[in-house]
């Protein structure tokens, strides 16, 4: 053990385990304040200090626990004020769900990770937490005609994997194929084959819910993945969202959208095989998507907010 490490440890237990000022462990230790402040720092971001927060008590109101009740999924709600604007959501809703996820993975994971408005929020609150021996992986294409998808969806990766000591790979294939054959083909490659092995095997998973007609819009329908013609087709077969860019239903119904035999993503059903599946949302004009999401049992925890929460309470009243 090396002297640096000895003295965040000193440090960090005495000032967050036996309650000392900063001011008495600097004397002790022979330091200045200043040297015994950046220990804290260094013992926080390289994970020898995890800092855990109780659910916020939403998470225990009477809208969680009828959600929890009705779809079965373990709730992780914050209270945001009425007239927040979308931003700050995400950004509350975000801050939760990060934290959440800090403490969930664990060594030897491989963790799922979706691209989207909502995960680009998430990744700014992940804590800093070393694993070993953890893989992050794309669990959606992300290429469309107008670009590859890599900078955008490798930034949100690599966030992941940075915050996580973990290895990284990406998926590259598009969102939606033009062919449903040319995904059948491309499903045979062995490079393709190799990150759906590791599809089947994921631990935890973490996605967003898209929605068709959301107050703040969701990238995979606004960043040229799908044309005006497609867009009128899914409107006209019931569709309110995605998951993973599969298309939902309000229903939870998706095998037989047409769409979907050229998407990319994990299917609800495959995600299912997956222990622990977060879905996050932050938006209530994207409501009826989420009820889809949560009937199509896509889900196994559901971070929100309190508005949120309330309109897909009101989608069931339909």
């Amino acid at each position: 053990m090396n002297d640096r490490y000895e003295e965040m440890y000193q440090a960090a237990s005495r000032y967050y385990i036996q309650g000392e000022t900063m001011e008495s462990i600097a004397r002790q230790l022979k330091l200045s304040r200043s040297s015994v402040s950046r220990l804290l720092k260094d013992a926080r971001d390289s994970g020898l200090v995890r800092i855990s927060l109780a659910d916020h008590q939403g998470s225990a109101s009477p809208m969680a626990a009828t959600l929890a009740q009705i779809f079965g999924v373990r709730v992780h709600m914050v209270s945001v004020r009425e007239n927040a604007n979308e931003a700050a959501r995400f950004e509350q809703v975000a801050r939760l769900a990060g934290k959440l996820l800090t403490e969930m993975v664990d060594d030897h994971q491989l963790i799922g990770v979706a691209w989207g408005v909502t995960l680009s929020h998430i990744v700014k609150h992940l804590g800093r937490r070393p694993l070993v021996d953890a893989t992050v992986v794309q669990i959606n294409g992300g290429a469309n005609q107008r670009g590859s998808g890599i900078p955008y969806i490798g930034e949100i990766l690599q966030a992941f994997g940075e915050a996580f000591d973990a290895r990284v790979v990406l998926f590259p294939v598009p969102a939606f194929f033009d062919f449903a054959a040319t995904k059948d083909a491309m499903w045979r490659e062995r490079s393709v084959r190799n990150v759906l092995r590791l599809h089947d095997n994921l631990d935890l998973a973490v996605f967003g819910v898209g929605c068709l007609q959301g107050r703040v819009p969701s990238h995979v329908y606004t960043a040229g993945y799908l044309d005006e013609t497609d867009m009128a087709h899914l409107s006209a077969d019931g569709v309110v969202g995605d998951v993973c860019t599969v298309l939902l239903r309000e229903d939870g119904t998706y095998a037989d959208i047409p769409h979907n035999a050229r998407a990319t993503g994990l299917t609800p059903a495959e995600l299912q095989r997956i222990n622990r599946r977060i879905c996050v949302v932050a938006d209530p004009s994207r409501a009826a998507a989420v009820v889809g999401a949560l009937r199509s049992g896509a889900a196994t925890d559901l971070v929100l907010d309190e508005g949120t929460a309330r309109a897909v309470l009101d989608r069931l009243r339909v």
